[in-house]
């Protein structure tokens, strides 16, 4: 379990150091991008190693209803990613649409995963996703959102989205995880 909380604490002070530390963060100059990469991909490494490990506490188990709550929050999630890559319509609407996506997601999966180990890592990203909005908003105000937009491209968002869901559950199935039912 050490080295999932590790993951998440280090996951999250990489993303977090820019708001809450920026003398020191821009003190690293351009070697910082390479830094926080570094320290972004080592916090997945981590993350995945302790909660494939982690000796865990069950809470709760899976029942069809959650199963479906979490399909439906994962298709947002990724429509939401999706939309902050094409800029869709989405975007004139939610301001922070991968941090909105990351709550989806982890709420989703806090659902279907009532162990000790889901908690820390899907609720501490949760915890991370929800500070990052907060400071962000704090930081930089909330600047008026437009967006420019096409039937096509709305079509093509969608479309990628249920697609870029099929290939994330095709990779959970293969893996050993449920994902319907």
């Amino acid at each position: 379990m050490l080295l999932l909380v590790a993951g998440v604490l280090l996951w999250s002070a990489a993303h977090l150091l820019k708001r809450v530390a920026p003398n020191a963060r821009a003190a690293m100059g351009s070697a910082g991008r390479g830094i926080m990469s570094i320290a972004i991909l080592a916090s997945m490494v981590l993350m995945y190693l302790g909660y494939s490990h982690a000796e865990t506490d069950f809470y709760w188990g899976r029942n069809p209803q959650s199963v479906g709550i979490n399909n439906i929050l994962m298709l947002l999630a990724i429509y939401l990613m999706v939309a902050a890559a094409t800029k869709s319509w989405i975007t004139g609407s939610i301001r922070h649409p991968q941090l909105t996506a990351i709550k989806s997601w982890s709420i989703g999966h806090l659902l279907v995963n009532g162990d000790s180990a889901s908690m820390v890592l899907f609720g501490g990203l949760l915890v991370w996703a929800v500070v990052s909005v907060i400071l962000i908003n704090k930081q930089d105000g909330k600047p008026a959102l437009s967006v420019q937009t096409s039937a096509g491209k709305e079509v093509m968002t969608a479309l990628s989205a249920v697609l870029a869901f099929g290939g994330v559950a095709f990779i959970h199935i293969y893996m050993g995880y449920p994902v319907f039912g």
